[in-house]
């Protein structure tokens, strides 16, 4: 009886307390230390530094592997061209839509507040930038509809690669509208958080102008670029020097410095020079070699690479006889940047527009500049003869330009994650080799595959897709180069 009494007399005074409570729940139940809101300075920080720090590291274990530059001695199933299995890096689909969300959040709240406005214009940049990355890696994917699950919209379409470069609201087009906001905006707010140039607004303006270099001359097997490439050129607004490249250095201790450098050993270890970079660096007595990789532990000063994809079940492979990568990526990573465009890679672009006839301009100039701006951005010094020498001289000793052009700008794209990858594809160039115990029946992979995620969360729109990519093929070409 006591115990029914003391229950009843609980519950009266509950009752009595309980509108009290509901009158400030939103109050009493709001985390102070978990904001709803933030800055968009620290959302254009937060976005420049996490995609270069993602697309650094996944460059550097997958990227890389897929570009030749690296093979990968054991836990190799990527290397060997099972790219449905990733290991330590190979998904960048998560990071770049989590990025392109922040980005899209940091864009409505620059067109929303004319206090938030100066961040209009690199916003729309910088999703024209990931939206490449994207599409570049995989090819058609949800874009137009993408990033509205706030009004609904949870199973995007996938749209077309060619409506995501050239229809309104793409890429190019971003990048028009992006420099029209810089160059319009009256205002006196400052750029802050801008890790790519301290806040200096008209270097943003070079960085878009050099990316639409790179996208139209991407697409150009596709569309005819040619006037709207020579309009850009002729303006001359574009990176030109090191100093105005869009990348931001990392720092040799945490929480801005380059993952690998603090990676345990062992994982480091696994990632030696390639028998394709070993082939092109010495065959061009190129001394970036030194600055790129290690001589072998087991016969200093010399250098060694592995052919991609061994077999590491069936192969006893010793570290000490190969070439680790260079101490740029570990004990001196604080020289490393994480590059979104540099000078070289744009010279390099320009020298392959002149080429190809695309360009009023000289090929040879343009290649030349690429790779003493491509040198001095690695911190390597220049040889006198290295670009009168018989495999590097424009176009002399039956060498064909374009594929120097190409090949040198593979060379310089080491750390830009998986770029020289997009650039074989788009051109086959440099030639890489079949890899040594393919999972891919010996065929080079020309897309990455559409993550399961997407079969499981986004069923309808993914088979759709699918059915457009042999079945999610990591063999069906994007549509810049079919």
């Amino acid at each position: 009886m006591k115990r029914k009494l003391y229950s009843l007399l609980l519950l009266t005074a509950l009752a009595a307390f309980l509108p009290g409570c509901t009158d400030n729940f939103e109050e009493l139940n709001t985390n102070p230390n978990a904001p709803v809101d933030v800055q968009p300075s620290l959302l254009l920080r937060k976005i420049i530094f996490d995609y270069g720090e993602q697309m650094s590291y996944e460059g550097f274990v997958a990227g890389n592997l897929l570009g030749q530059y690296f093979t990968a001695v054991d836990f190799n199933l990527f290397d060997r061209h099972s790219l449905s299995e990733p290991q330590y890096g190979g998904n960048p689909w998560p990071f770049l839509y989590s990025n392109l969300r922040d980005n899209e959040i940091l864009l409505q709240k620059a067109r929303s507040n004319p206090a938030f406005g100066v961040y209009e214009g690199p916003a729309l940049i910088l999703k024209a930038y990931l939206a490449a990355a994207l599409t570049d890696l995989y090819g058609d994917v949800p874009y137009s509809q993408a990033l509205q699950g706030k009004t609904g919209v949870i199973t995007p379409a996938y749209d077309s690669q060619e409506s995501i470069y050239t229809a309104p609201g793409g890429i190019l087009d971003n990048l028009d509208q992006g420099i029209a906001a810089i160059n319009g905006y009256t205002g006196t707010t400052a750029l802050d958080g801008d890790l790519l140039y301290g806040g200096n607004r008209s270097k943003w303006v070079l960085f878009a102008n050099s990316l639409k270099i790179k996208c139209l001359l991407r697409i150009s097997r596709k569309v005819n670029v040619q006037a709207a490439l020579q309009r850009v050129v002729t303006e001359g607004n574009y990176i030109r020097a090191n100093a105005d490249n869009a990348a931001f250095r990392f720092s040799l201790s945490q929480p801005n410095n380059f993952r690998m450098a603090t990676a345990r050993v062992g994982d480091y270890n696994l990632f030696i020079m390639s028998k394709t970079s070993e082939e092109l660096l010495m065959g061009l007595s190129d001394p970036r070699m030194a600055t790129y990789f290690r001589p072998t532990a087991a016969n200093p000063g010399t250098y060694r690479g592995l052919l991609n994809g061994p077999d590491a079940s069936r192969l006893s492979i010793s570290v000490a006889d190969y070439s680790l990568t260079g101490t740029i990526f570990r004990e001196n990573s604080d020289r490393l940047s994480a590059n979104y465009m540099t000078a070289a890679e744009t010279s390099f672009w320009l020298a392959e527009a002149a080429e190809r006839n695309l360009l009023s301009a000289s090929a040879r100039t343009w290649y030349e500049q690429g790779i003493t701006q491509s040198f001095a951005y690695w911190g390597t010094a220049l040889p006198a003869g290295y670009l009168s020498s018989p495999r590097v001289a424009y176009g002399q000793n039956g060498q064909n330009p374009l594929e120097q052009i190409l090949t040198q700008k593979w060379l310089h794209n080491l750390n830009n994650g998986y770029e020289g990858w997009t650039e074989y594809r788009r051109t086959g160039f440099p030639r890489l080799k079949a890899v040594a115990a393919s999972l891919n029946n010996g065929l080079i992979p020309v897309r990455l595959p559409y993550p399961a995620t997407e079969s499981a969360l986004n069923a309808a729109q993914y088979q759709l897709a699918a059915a457009n990519t042999q079945n999610n093929s990591i063999n069906a070409p994007v549509w810049w180069a079919r």
